[in-house]
């Protein structure tokens, strides 16, 4: 059967309403042979480049940009987002005094000049982009505040933090340096963290207290000393900067800092291992930490290999630190009641992932019957190929309907690359924008994690998010964020982009997309899984779960890989993302799903014109496009505070599959 005959045979199914569900559940187990197999033939067959032939194809009308610009701020926008490149630029050792001072004062002041804009008579897209801009100064004064109580906690951990970094912004200033007097500094700086580290180690009987005369080590929380081994890490990286600036072209510096710089750098290296060592509990690298040599900007590849392996720690910011993100965000929630909303809709989709397994004959086994899509992964090499073919896929089944724009030039210019084994071990899965990032494993990796990485990367979990890493999600995003209201990438949240791309997920799935059950079952792991997100994240930062607590968590309720649940652990608190990103995919799909019930389906907006809103209007927390799309008053503080699980649909807002 071919998968054309297969979709009149799915039509003449659903006609007869009384058919057996025997019938039924055969039907699904040959449609799922039939499309898999169909899905890697096709893999296999190179298609047809999607952009045209003709290059006049890719080139917009050019009318519609001639067009006055509908935001007076703009150019407020841009020259803020242009001072504030050159001020980082300028002072670029973090968190040394001058750029805590600097920056503290640098946002200040623009609010200062915000404030004395006329607000009442800006048109609603100026009104829009002065909330944004005022409420993004708040934010960064506020996390300038939660900075400086997280290096209040590391000062017994690290007293010469300051006078380190000091050092880099007297270079900044172009002041001259005495090299003499600058080298017994550094003599003396070394000695105070050759003595901070001796109070780490053992004792030579193993004492657990400090022996007579000896002084107490700091007490602080693994916490506070894997953030000050990080502070580490970057003073490390700064000191070198500094020192590679004068030696060799100052003859002087040279004779008087080349050994005392090179026993700083040393001791702030051992240093740092001794507090990951004995206070952490992440083991020493077997070989040798390099202390000669070029002084590395970050953490040394053992190092590095070293934390993508050992205990995962974390940094919970807590209730108020939440607190003060979620209102950033316009989202009038405490973190339990964002709770409630995960667990609801965790509860509808382990309800229909249950349907979906009693189609493929599990009864209400729904893990079972996921084991089997699991073990559906294609052969080593051919993941390209498939993802290749997933994505051309997608964009057909868009093109086919009328619900958002896809310019030319954006099927056309997205690339592929495979990820690196290092990278996979905190991005399980692949990756994308502009480029999307291919995650499976390599010739290197040991039998089970080859058979994980494969299992975890199956053809119907990729069915379900290829289009979220490329079109229409994150590569469409980016394509018209370059280009429609640029000037509000400064505003980027992950309640936009991920939620934007979360919700595609949730509606090809109510759009028949997924037609087997296999295919369903794909889908709703991820749902599943960006619902555990939001209990694990913030149960972690409200200090009620652990990391292993939640990847057993996500092992159990979403039935993950453990490796893959550890790599995502990992990923999620390791500090690259904020402390809301992981919950923003769901959070944020559900609010434009309240936003599409409210324009969409009452008529004030028809699919493509919403969809193209949202897109063209650029990145920003959600309750302000709501604002947009639907005109609403603004003050200076925002728009009112929306509740958006109350203005979501009953049901979902399509048509349900019986």
């Amino acid at each position: 059967m071919t998968p054309r005959l297969l979709f009149q045979s799915f039509v003449e199914l659903n006609v007869i309403g009384s058919t057996s569900s025997v019938r039924r559940t055969a039907w699904y187990s040959a449609a799922a042979v039939v499309l898999l197999q169909a899905t890697i033939a096709g893999a296999q067959a190179a298609p047809k480049p999607p952009f045209s032939s003709d290059p006049l194809v890719s080139v917009p009308v050019l009318l519609p940009m001639t067009a006055a610009r509908a935001s007076e701020m703009v150019d407020v926008v841009q020259r803020f987002s242009a001072d504030l490149q050159s001020i980082g630029r300028r002072y670029d050792a973090n968190g040394s005094p001058e750029q805590r001072s600097r920056m503290r004062g640098f946002y200040t002041s623009w609010r200062t000049r915000l404030k004395a804009l006329d607000f009442d008579k800006m048109s609603q897209e100026g009104k829009i982009d002065y909330v944004l801009l005022d409420n993004y100064l708040r934010y960064q004064l506020e996390l300038a505040d939660r900075e400086d109580a997280k290096r209040a906690e590391v000062q017994p951990l690290l007293p010469f933090r300051d006078a380190v970094l000091a050092l880099h912004d007297a270079r900044r200033d172009l002041e001259t340096i005495n090299p003499q007097a600058t080298a017994k500094q550094a003599a003396a700086l070394a000695a105070q963290i050759d003595s901070l580290r001796t109070k780490l180690e053992p004792t030579a009987r193993g004492d657990s207290a400090a022996p007579k005369g000896k002084p107490a080590a700091p007490k602080v929380s693994r916490t506070v000393a894997n953030r000050a081994a990080e502070y580490l890490d970057q003073m490390r990286g700064t000191l070198g900067t500094w020192y590679r600036f004068h030696s060799g072209y100052d003859p002087l510096f040279s004779w008087w800092m080349a050994n005392p710089y090179q026993k700083l750098n040393e001791s702030m290296t051992k240093y740092a291992a001794t507090i990951r060592e004995r206070v952490v509990g992440i083991p020493r690298p077997s070989t040798t930490l390099a202390t000669r040599g070029p002084t590395p900007t970050a953490a040394s590849a053992s190092e590095e290999g070293a934390a993508n392996t050992g205990p995962i720690i974390g940094d919970p910011i807590g209730a108020s630190g939440l607190a003060v993100d979620l209102r950033y965000e316009m989202i009038p929630y405490s973190a339990e009641e964002l709770i409630a909303i995960a667990e609801r809709e965790y509860a509808f989709s382990l309800s229909e992932i249950r349907k979906a397994a009693r189609e493929m004959g599990f009864g209400d086994n729904w893990k079972a019957a996921m084991e089997k899509v699991k073990d559906s992964y294609v052969e080593p090499g051919k993941q390209p190929e498939l993802i290749r073919t997933l994505a051309r896929q997608a964009e057909e089944f868009f093109d086919a309907h009328d619900w958002v724009t896809i310019p030319a030039l954006a099927k056309e210019d997205w690339r592929m690359e495979m990820m690196s084994p290092e990278r996979q071990r905190v991005s399980p899965f692949f990756l994308g924008g502009e480029l999307i990032l291919v995650s499976y494993p390599t010739d290197e990796m040991s039998d089970e994690d080859k058979r994980m990485s494969m299992r975890g990367n199956n053809p119907h979990f990729s069915h379900a998010t290829v289009f979220h890493e490329l079109n229409p999600g994150h590569h469409l995003q980016g394509f018209m964020s370059a280009r429609y209201n640029s000037h509000r990438r400064l505003f980027s949240t992950p309640f936009w982009n991920e939620g934007n791309s979360l919700y595609w997920e949730m509606f090809l799935y109510d759009h028949d997309f997924h037609v087997t059950p296999e295919d369903r079952i794909g889908a709703l792991f991820w749902r599943m899984h960006r619902s555990a997100r939001i209990i694990f994240s913030l149960n972690f930062h409200l200090g009620k779960m652990t990391p292993d607590q939640a990847i057993q968590f996500l092992v159990d309720t979403v039935n993950f890989e453990r490796a893959n649940a550890e790599g995502e652990v990992r990923r999620s608190f390791a500090g690259q993302y904020s402390p809301l990103y992981q919950a923003a995919y769901m959070l944020g799909g559900l609010q434009m799903r309240a936003m599409y019930k409210a324009l969409v389906t009452t008529k004030k907006m028809t699919e493509r014109e919403f969809h193209d809103a949202v897109l063209q209007g650029g990145p920003m927390p959600m309750s302000m496009v709501r604002a947009r799309l639907a005109s609403m008053p603004l003050t200076r503080d925002g728009p009112a505070p929306w509740r958006f699980a109350d203005d979501l649909p009953a049901s979902r807002p399509f048509p349900l599959r019986q």
